[in-house]
């Protein structure tokens, strides 16, 4: 049977790659939370309190979410001991579901999930950067800066890269444990209240409003797919990914829970509505002026660890594309000494910093949501095909199984691909827009493919 596009070698599946296995549980476990973990959760809690109007929904829809995350958690853990190698994601859609599907994913993840959110959140650090520091420099500046800092950082090697990560990651856990506390200790009496549970009675409205504020709540959980990047430097990765992957995603979910019961505690749902930086105003309510500048640095660190986490594992994908041969062969270049691919590591760097500097992160953020939930949705469908595919030849050979397969693998598809259905119904045109990015690379698709073609056959 002839396959509709061509095949490709499986180059990145190799463990010869080249890249050195350094990270242990403790430096996944943090990949996979500050991949989660963003300055988001300091500022977008308001989106959910906006759709939903008790405290009762506002934290269920975030529990809600965290189950949906731990679904994806499980999957990709599985997936991880089914194949742990380089590109993670990427190489689930390859081995799966075709290379050309592995293609367009890497192509989206460079142009728009996680460059444009890597500038956008680079500007948000450099803001509250200025904020705390007075200094004169433009946002902009100091996000390049930020940017240029950590992929130096990565190129030394992917233990300094990681060590930097934990410790940002690390830090701003504490600083969300600090605002818990303080607004405990100082704040006012507790505005949560579960009666009324819900705002209307149980209606069709109700469920489109309840989906409508998972929508930023599954962003905000989005990213601990990316850990799985980094299967090609994992120590043991058949066992040591999918435990840092659940024991990642439960520790963030305890985190998110938390923080946002705080929000509702100490502003009550229409408090939390009405404000676009609730953490600010929890610390302030807490401290006064002080507790203002010490969330701000929380947030600083936060977005800071973000980034550190997106030059660590992204790069892992332009790697293994190259490896491929689906893309600049010298993108799959791995330094002798520091045994990373630097290469990769500065085309994610470069192309960030010029997102940063031309402003259009804005823009290209707005692509994301969409996009980023049609690939979370295949990549379950990875899992679904695997199983079926090994059942015969490996009855046994797994460590890791998702529990309650297929049942909660679809409901795991059936979430993520609802989030795309909405997002194209309530923002059509920039849905469009970034469906039309991916579509775009399959013409470079076929460039790559003919081309190494003719390499191959001179």
């Amino acid at each position: 049977m002839t396959e509709p596009w061509p095949a490709i070698p499986s180059g990145s599946s190799s463990p010869t790659s080249g890249l050195a296995r350094h990270l242990g549980l403790f430096g996944t476990t943090m990949a996979v939370m500050g991949g989660i973990i963003g300055a988001g959760i300091f500022i977008n809690p308001y989106l959910v309190a906006e759709r939903v109007h008790t405290s009762f929904l506002i934290l269920s829809v975030w529990i809600a979410g965290g189950v949906v995350a731990l679904l994806g958690g499980f999957i990709y853990a599985e997936l991880a001991a089914r194949l742990p190698v380089v590109g993670g994601q990427y190489a689930y859609l390859r081995e799966a579901l075709h290379p050309g599907v592995a293609f367009l994913y890497g192509w989206v993840l460079l142009l728009v999930i996680q460059t444009g959110g890597m500038a956008a959140v680079a500007v948000t650090f450099a803001r509250y950067f200025l904020e705390l520091t007075h200094s004169s420099l433009s946002d902009s500046l100091i996000a390049a800066a930020a940017l240029a800092f950590l992929t130096a950082i990565n190129c030394f090697g992917v233990r300094a890269g990681s060590r930097v990560q934990s410790a940002m990651t690390l830090t701003a856990i504490a600083a969300i444990g600090v605002l818990e506390f303080f607004s405990f200790l100082h704040g006012g009496p507790s505005q949560v209240s579960f009666r009324p549970i819900l705002d209307q009675p149980p209606s069709l409205n109700l469920a489109l409003a309840f989906l409508s504020a998972m929508t930023p709540v599954l962003f905000a959980y989005g990213g601990w797919q990316t850990s799985s990047f980094l299967g090609g430097e994992v120590r043991d990765p058949r066992k040591t990914l999918p435990r840092g992957l659940v024991l990642g995603v439960l520790g963030v979910i305890a985190v998110y829970t938390s923080v946002n019961f705080v929000y509702v505690r100490a502003l009550g749902p229409a408090g939390l509505a009405a404000t676009t930086t609730p953490a600010s105003a929890v610390m302030r309510a807490a401290l006064g002026p002080s507790g203002g500048r010490l969330i701000a640095a929380g947030i600083a660190f936060s977005a800071f660890g973000f980034l550190a986490q997106s030059m660590l594992t992204a790069p892992r994908v332009y790697f293994a594309m190259a490896e491929d041969r689906v893309f600049f062969r010298g993108v799959a270049w791995v330094h002798p000494l520091t045994r990373v691919p630097v290469v990769a590591i500065a085309l994610q760097g470069v192309w960030a910093i010029v997102i940063a500097l031309t402003g259009t992160y804005a823009q290209v953020v707005n692509y994301v949501v969409a996009m980023d939930s049609v690939f979370f949705g295949l990549t379950g469908v990875c899992l679904l095909m695997l199983r079926r595919r090994d059942a015969p030849s490996l009855p046994s050979a797994i460590d890791y199984r998702v529990p309650g397969h297929p049942w909660t693998t679809l409901l795991f598809i059936a979430a993520e691909w609802l989030v795309v259905i909405s997002t194209f119904v309530r923002d059509p045109r920039r849905s469009s827009i970034g469906l039309a990015i991916a579509l775009a690379g399959l013409p470079v698709y076929f460039f790559w493919r003919a081309k190494n073609r003719e390499a191959t056959t001179a």
